[in-house]
């Protein structure tokens, strides 16, 4: 190579950090940002793969979020221990690790190579540090022509560095943002509790009164409560701050828990709860427990939402590459105006919110879990005569 060519490809690589700096200046998505950020590590490094790695300082846990190479259900599924990992040592140690031969190197981690089936040779790892707090590892895989280079390593702990700002702003924001939200939407029941509270000093109400105002309190601490613990999974599950173990388990086992778990709520409601599944489905791979906090949140609302004497069915269809799983409900139904936003953060649409207290949470949260798992969820209801919530899961090819 001249130096003329030399010159051009310095150019191209300055030209293009400048390009993505731009890029995560602007984007507070976590995902999109992340994406932005490995696929420019392949091209830069010129490399097979790329993958980032993020670190949870509080539970000391160091887990992939996000890579060219690998279905996510796949990836999120594992944990990557910070003794006897390359990523591990480059969190503990803060420095840039740069392996010619990861199967000669006695720190490589061999299970991610057994579990993705992606076979690794050389790879480069980088500590995305900013204000001297480590938020993760980049990590770029099998150089495509020769061996990784210096010029490899400080490409990529300039992207590396501009990343980990990229991420920690996007994290202040979205948790500044939920912040605001939450404040908001706990004045009501602050507001009740407040003057429950001040009527039951009172000298002159009566001991029925007085009951009514103690549950007001137990109902609105209870709802306060609830509200606290979805805060903190939303948070958390906005900021990719949750590693998902994926396992492999069969659907019938998982709704049947699910079922006798809510069983006693939906009989004091009168609701029948139906399961209707074809025979033969096929093991899922995916995070047991995160799996069946969605179903429990979707029979929960199914219920919640419901008529005396209704019912629930739930029905699944496979096709060549995904699982649909639908909760149908003979409920009140979802005014056609609000179904493009049941999904949001603390959204409760308008003429059933009366029906039920909730934190309007939980759908939001739903919709997380299933897009890190590859997947999504759909509504479609009418007024007066019900909802059908589905939701979608990749199926892994043999």
């Amino acid at each position: 190579m001249d130096n003329h060519t030399s010159y051009e490809n310095q150019l191209h690589y300055y030209q293009r950090l400048i390009d993505i700096s731009r890029d995560l200046a602007s984007t507070l998505e976590l995902d999109v940002l992340l994406k932005r950020i490995i696929n420019v590590s392949v091209e830069l490094s010129e490399s097979q793969a790329a993958s980032i790695l993020l670190y949870d300082e509080a539970t000391r846990q160091l887990y992939f979020q996000i890579t060219t190479n690998m279905e996510e259900p796949t990836l999120r599924g594992i944990n990557v221990p910070l003794e006897g990992s390359i990523a591990g040592w480059v969190i503990l140690n803060r420095k840039i690790a740069s392996v010619a031969d990861v199967h000669k190197d006695p720190r490589f981690f061999a299970n991610v190579e057994k579990t993705t089936n992606f076979p690794t040779t050389s790879l480069i790892a980088v500590p995305m540090i900013t204000k001297d707090k480590v938020v993760g590892v980049l990590e770029v895989l099998n150089k495509k022509t020769g061996e990784y280079t210096e010029a490899d390593e400080d490409i990529l702990n300039v992207l590396s560095t501009q990343a980990a700002v990229a991420i920690q702003n996007t994290r202040l924001f979205q948790q500044s943002d939920l912040i605001s939200e939450l404040v908001h939407e706990i004045r009501t029941p602050l507001a009740s509790v407040g003057t429950a509270a001040y009527l039951l000093q009172r000298p002159e109400i009566s001991d029925q009164q007085r009951f009514s105002l103690a549950s007001t309190i137990y109902i609105e601490t209870q709802r306060l409560n609830e509200m606290a613990s979805s805060f903190l999974d939303l948070a958390r599950l906005e900021s990719g701050r949750v590693a998902f173990h994926a396992t492999f388990f069969d659907l019938p086992t998982l709704l049947s828990e699910c079922r006798s778990v809510l069983e006693h709520r939906a009989n004091e409601s009168q609701v029948k709860l139906l399961i209707h599944l074809p025979a033969n489905l096929p093991v899922l791979e995916a995070d047991r427990d995160r799996l069946k906090q969605v179903v429990l949140n979707l029979l929960s609302n199914a219920i919640k939402y419901n008529r005396s004497g209704g019912e629930i069915e739930v029905t699944a269809e496979v096709s060549e590459n995904e699982l649909a799983v639908s909760f149908r409900d003979t409920g009140v139904g979802i005014p056609e105006e609000a179904l493009p936003h049941v999904f949001e953060k603390f959204y409760r649409a308008r003429g059933i919110e009366k029906v039920s207290g909730g934190t309007g949470l939980g759908l939001s949260i739903c919709q997380h879990i299933l897009a890190s798992h590859g997947g999504r969820i759909e509504v479609a209801s009418k007024m007066g005569e019900g909802s059908i919530f589905t939701i979608y899961l990749p199926l892994r090819q043999s």
